[in-house]
């Protein structure tokens, strides 16, 4: 008889039953042409523990009860328990590392996608969530029921500093909560990142004198992890509540630092998913956004974007709806993060929004408020009038009937889903 060579299927045990301090983690597989499914689910659990291509001549004890386990399939669909000592607490970069890491380039694997994980209460307590939370933020300001809302100046980039202060008081004193950066606006030649903070600071001080509400800015810091820390120690010094972090593009072990830097001084963390997609959207392959808005609730970001089913940017309405539900939902220790619903959005749309997701939301609308044919303070106008009909249990025609920033909003785009 040749000697085995291979060892994968010692990685496959449908009799194992999970512990309470195993990381049970959900993928879907597709094999590689000739690889029958046990043998490519082996080395799933394999590759992501403590196994490697071939058997090992001498093995220590413990490695046995280090094996991960695929225990569980349904179709395409399988589980693995992973051993709590596999991972280092507090180090989300490591976890990662393990079940989103070499597996997904393994030739055995036509498609491989992470759908979720789910860490035992000891592997979670080591992580202190959102700083806030939902209810956090409705403190913070001063909102107790109606969705927050949200706007960036459009174009994304081009505005100047004082230009974009311009906008923030139009906004603003139209009734919408927060002025956003985009994704992609950091500090630039026109717009540079200290001018547009002091500018924005002026504008607010002049705004809540004049309106007496409160209304705030999410800044983005999003630069080289020191450079982060700077940003966010001067946006503390000139007394803002917020700071906007690229997680993605930024990193784990980025948000991580700035998560420890911003309670220190006091900032809550809006979540921008930006290149999120890349890894995303394909159905088979990849890690699903359930999975990283779950990693970012855990490491501690108050606010994150998860779709809106009904604007511009791709996300399946039972994804958007799952990720909303658990992101709002008690877990252990960790306080709620308010999803952000984003992309594509104008008035005609809002009532949908809040009739499929609920008033626990932030709204972001930037083109349906700076593209408003009346300008921008009468686009910020036109949403709170949208919200304000849904939450009266009136139609929009209704409410424009005795709005004009409203009728013109849906003279203009009517209840248009943008592609």
């Amino acid at each position: 008889m040749p000697e085995k060579i291979e060892w994968y299927l010692e990685f496959v045990d449908y009799d194992y039953r999970p512990s309470k301090t195993d990381l049970i983690v959900t993928f879907y597989v597709e094999p590689a042409k000739g690889m029958s499914f046990e043998e490519v689910a082996g080395r799933v659990a394999s590759e992501s523990s403590v196994g490697t291509w071939t058997t090992l001549a001498e093995l220590p004890y413990r490695i046995k009860s280090l094996k991960a386990k695929m225990y569980e399939r349904d179709g395409n669909i399988i589980k693995i328990a992973y051993p709590l000592d596999l991972w280092e607490p507090n180090n989300v970069p490591q976890l990662l590392s393990g079940i989103a890491g070499n597996i997904f380039g393994m030739k055995a694997v036509k498609n491989l996608r992470l759908i979720d994980y789910e860490p035992p209460e000891e592997y979670v307590r080591n992580f202190k969530g959102p700083q806030y939370g939902i209810q956090g933020i409705r403190k913070l300001l001063k909102v107790d029921e109606r969705p927050i809302l949200a706007t960036v100046p459009k174009p994304k980039i081009g505005f100047s500093a004082e230009e974009q202060a311009q906008v923030a008081y139009e906004i603003w004193t139209g009734g919408i909560d927060l002025l956003k950066d985009d994704e992609n606006l950091s500090s630039l030649p026109f717009n540079k990142f200290e001018k547009r903070v002091e500018y924005a600071q002026k504008m607010r001080e002049k705004v809540e004198a004049e309106i007496g509400e409160r209304r705030s800015y999410l800044i983005n810091i999003t630069a080289e992890t020191e450079e982060m820390k700077k940003r966010a120690r001067f946006v503390a010094d000139l007394n803002w509540e917020y700071v906007m972090i690229d997680i993605v593009t930024t990193g784990w072990a980025a948000l991580q630092t700035l998560r420890e830097v911003c309670e220190d001084l006091k900032l809550a963390i809006h979540a921008h998913r930006a290149m999120h997609a890349t890894f995303t959207r394909n159905p088979q392959h990849g890690i699903s956004m359930f999975a990283l808005a779950k990693t970012a609730r855990l490491i501690g970001v108050d606010q994150i974007h998860t779709g809106t089913v009904v604007g511009k940017l791709e996300g399946p309405e039972g994804e958007v709806t799952k990720i909303n539900e658990f992101l709002r939902n008690d877990w252990y220790h960790i306080k709620q993060t308010f999803p952000v619903s984003s992309g594509g959005l104008h008035p005609g749309l809002l009532p949908e929004i809040l009739k499929r997701f609920g008033s626990n939301l932030v709204i972001q609308v930037g083109g349906g408020v700076l593209g408003h044919p009346m300008g921008a303070q009468a686009g910020a106008k036109a949403v709170r009038q949208a919200i304000d009909a849904h939450l009266e249990n009136m139609s929009l025609d209704e409410m424009a009937a005795k709005n004009i920033e409203l009728k013109a909003a849906l003279d203009k785009w009517g209840y248009l889903h943008p592609k």
